[in-house]
């Protein structure tokens, strides 16, 4: 796995120590979990049965909801059960795999935020054109190329991990495997992997959230232009989706933006973006989202009376 490498199996030591206190944080989290894979999966489903929600918007929202809960399962799923194990081990590979899976649908998140700011952009400043540019075909392409973007991202970090060289210490402190806890961990100077590090995930971040900022505000300057009711209906839209931008970059910035050679791994903010933010997206969504509420009622209450039949 490495250019010299004696360790096969690392320890990780994970959130609390308190036996007490893992077995609530299970119970906690088990419930978060579920409620992550439940919501998302609901907001797939509604939109893909749903005849009302064909707009490029709402297939774009659909395969983010779809990245959430890929996303959450990288980690939650592995960290639910070391909550319950006396002594939490990975091995190397399996810790590769993980870094691996969750910076591919980490990124892949980033391109289908940016996309659906695109489409946004082009529905409120471009609405003439809007059924031309933002064709069945187009939004297609542009999931793939999210999907893309997320994998070539992912193996440049797979690549940063494999030149790592492990002699001695195996013990990682914190849930789940990342670059940085890695680092710490390597026999060999990490000063060259930590600054691609920086770029490829600290300096990618902040741009890809200056680029959302921006072309909101420039949807929100071009609002003007549009009637009060049609003003209403597009700031209720884009504030969903700069909540969320906001909630899935601010830590990823606060983690990925420090020098590796004085970082301090802050969990709790971890455990916001790996845990709490999946499964806030579909509440935000749906919660200010009059055509997706009504289309899951709907699709519930055809449920209901086809099973009373």
């Amino acid at each position: 796995m490495a250019s010299t490498n004696n360790v096969t199996e690392l320890i990780i030591v994970g959130l609390f120590q308190d036996p007490e206190v893992q077995r609530g944080c299970f119970v906690v989290f088990l419930l978060v979990y579920l409620a992550t894979v439940v919501g998302n999966g609901l907001i797939v489903l509604t939109v893909n049965v749903s005849k009302s929600l064909r707009s490029p918007m709402y297939f774009f929202l659909s395969y983010l909801s779809l990245v959430e809960i890929t996303y959450s399962s990288t980690v939650v799923p592995k960290f639910m059960t070391d909550l319950l194990a006396k002594i939490k081990t990975i091995s190397l590979e399996g810790c590769v795999a993980q870094i691996f899976f969750f910076h591919f649908f980490g990124v892949t998140e980033i391109f289908l935020l940016t996309v659906m700011a695109y489409d946004r952009y082009v529905a409120i400043c471009k609405p003439l054109h809007y059924t031309t540019i933002m064709s069945r075909c187009v939004c297609r392409l542009l999931v793939a190329g999210s999907w893309l973007g997320g994998f070539f991202h992912s193996m440049v970090q797979i690549i940063i991990t494999l030149q790592l060289s492990f002699c001695g210490p195996n013990v990682i402190d914190h849930y789940f495997c990342d670059l940085h806890p890695l680092f710490k961990l390597s026999c060999t100077d990490t000063s060259v992997e930590g600054v691609i590090v920086l770029a490829n995930s600290g300096l990618f971040s902040v741009f890809s959230f200056l680029l959302l900022v921006s072309s909101y505000i420039v949807i929100l300057y071009n609002l003007r232009n549009h009637s009060a009711e049609g003003r209403r209906k597009a700031l209720s839209t884009c504030a969903s989706h700069i909540t969320v931008v906001v909630l899935f970059f601010g830590p990823a910035i606060f983690l990925y933006m420090r020098p590796p050679s004085t970082f301090t791994e802050d969990k709790l903010v971890a455990v916001f973006y790996t845990v709490v933010t999946p499964m806030l997206n579909p509440i935000i969504y749906t919660l200010r989202n009059a055509e997706v509420k009504n289309a899951m009622r709907k699709l519930w209450g055809k449920r209901m009376n086809s099973g009373r039949d």
